[in-house]
């Protein structure tokens, strides 16, 4: 006969002893891989905090709160060029380094990896996401590169000026109007550049402005972008811990309704583009000659416009912010621009991209501003492959997070002779001159490096050329209230989370 007090006992231990299994596994798992990180891993001879190499915790909380680079920075300057900010994670201040992670491996190596991939930790929030140029495999990029090239040729340009002109005019119009009343006014200058590049973009894109400066105001669909820049680098934290599962779950509930409203949005853009008349000397064109021949949905277009309309505007005004707050923190840099400027151009209808890109200290500003504040700090992490590589002189294994952060590698003193002093003249000698002064002008690459290098790097050069040299030329400016230690304020997600800037504009009067 069963005894039902022993088979109560016996399920009550069991229950115990899965119980207290399960607390056991819970307890000691977490300091069986912290052991193992420290002592075991691969990557264990590499210098970086303990905690850093025990855990990916530290840099997934960084980085979601928007202070990652900044403290990567400095662990370089405490622990050398190359520092292992997590676990399986290396970030690199050797200029070797862009050439050994970026550019594609060479064929006869046995790698079966054209390149060094990027990982859908950083690049895919969700499975069905359509892939853009920027979450493509190799092959797949190259043909989009290809197709979409031709929009930033030099021909390209001569047949685009007259648009970056025409706003280079509205955005110089519409301050005059503010400085009217008392012979100056105190602009937002954040907003202004904000508001110009998202106009010229939305033409060179998408065949239609945004009406940004004309409305002095941010488009719908610009503003619901740039607000899921915090939201985004949250995501990759959550991912960068394996918690992608949670991700799949908000995006499912409290995500839904605005991954639905930014589709949508961006779907009627396309469709408004795909429209228009064939042939337009615009950034979409190469895509639309192949849509047929390539049945490109209407999702690959709105992935690949959102990139373009993005990269070719909120990196180009975070630029010209940068450069304007550093010409006004540094006023002998600023009256030796504005000297150059000046006696460069009888009108400003002499200011063309030709005549601008002839002028070395404007130039030099430009490179210098982006060595001092790049509009993108870090996040350029590529996964080496199983085989390992050689990375700026260390053997590295494969599945590692690899990156060169322009924000720790453009303030090394490795790299640079007084590398927080902003100083264009360090860009004005050759590479070999400059090398011998103290300066590594290859460690400084705003637009990265390799075959996946910005696509759109001339047409940023010659809208950062006229639209900073007819500020200088149109104004006299200094900073204004709120503006101080600008750069400092900030946070990056890895974009930066800009402040208002501040400036007061006095239109300069000629004749």
């Amino acid at each position: 006969m069963i005894n039902l007090q022993n088979l109560l006992s016996e399920a009550t231990s069991n229950t115990t002893l899965l119980l207290g299994s399960v607390v056991i596994l819970l307890l000691t798992y977490p300091l069986t891989t912290l052991t193992y990180n420290l002592l075991l891993h691969p990557l264990r001879h590499f210098p970086g905090p303990v905690l850093h190499r025990a855990s990916a915790l530290p840099w997934a909380l960084r980085h979601a709160l928007g202070t990652s680079a900044f403290h990567t920075q400095k662990l370089h300057a405490r622990y050398g060029p190359v520092v292992r900010i997590a676990p399986g994670h290396l970030s690199f201040t050797s200029p070797r380094a862009w050439h050994d992670i970026y550019n594609a491996l060479p064929r006869d190596g046995g790698s079966v990896w054209p390149e060094m991939p990027k990982s859908k930790v950083f690049t895919s929030a969700t499975d069905d996401q359509e892939e853009s140029i920027i979450q493509a495999g190799f092959h797949e990029h190259a043909r989009l590169r290809r197709a979409l090239a031709p929009g930033f040729s030099d021909a390209a340009l001569r047949v685009q000026e007259p648009v970056l002109r025409g706003y280079v005019d509205l955005l110089v119009g519409k301050m005059r109007e503010k400085c009217e009343e008392g012979g100056g006014a105190v602009l937002d200058m954040e907003q202004w550049y904000n508001w110009a590049t998202f106009d010229i973009a939305g033409d060179l894109v998408w065949g239609r402005a945004f009406g940004c400066l004309e409305r002095e105001e941010y488009h719908p669909w610009i503003a619901f972008i740039m607000g899921t820049l915090k939201a985004a680098a949250a995501m990759v934290s959550i991912i960068y811990l394996g918690g992608r599962w949670l991700v799949r779950i908000l995006f499912k509930t409290v995500g839904q309704k605005s991954i639905l409203t930014l589709r949508r949005m961006t779907e009627e853009m396309v469709s408004h583009r795909l429209a228009m008349e064939k042939g337009k000397d615009d950034l979409f064109e190469g895509l639309v000659k192949h849509r047929e021949e390539w049945s490109l949905s209407l999702e690959k277009f709105s992935s690949n416009g959102l990139i373009l309309t993005l990269a070719g505007s909120e990196t180009l005004a975070t630029s010209l912010c940068g450069m304007t707050y550093l010409l006004l923190e540094n006023p002998s840099t600023m009256e030796t621009l504005t000297r150059e400027l000046r006696a460069a151009f009888e009108s400003a209808d002499d200011i063309t991209v030709k005549a601008v890109s002839r002028l070395p200290y404007l130039t030099a500003v430009i490179n210098e501003s982006l060595r001092m504040y790049p509009p993108v700090v870090a996040d350029l992490i590529r996964v080496v492959p199983p085989e390992g590589k050689q990375i700026a002189g260390h053997y590295v294994v494969g599945g590692t997070f690899v990156e060169v952060q322009p924000w720790s590698i453009n303030h090394s003193p490795d790299n640079w002779v007084d590398p927080w002093t902003f100083n264009p003249d360090r860009f004005l000698p050759s590479e070999d001159e400059a090398r011998e002064a103290g300066n590594v002008l290859e460690a400084s690459q705003a637009f990265s490096w390799g075959p996946r290098n910005c696509l759109g790097r001339n047409l940023a050069y010659a809208e950062m050329r006229l639209i900073l040299a007819r500020l200088v030329y149109e104004f006299d400016m200094k900073l204004g209230e709120g503006s101080d230690n600008w750069i400092g304020r900030q946070k990056t997600f890895p974009l930066w989370d800009r402040l208002p800037l501040n400036v007061h504009c006095t239109p300069v009067r000629r004749g």
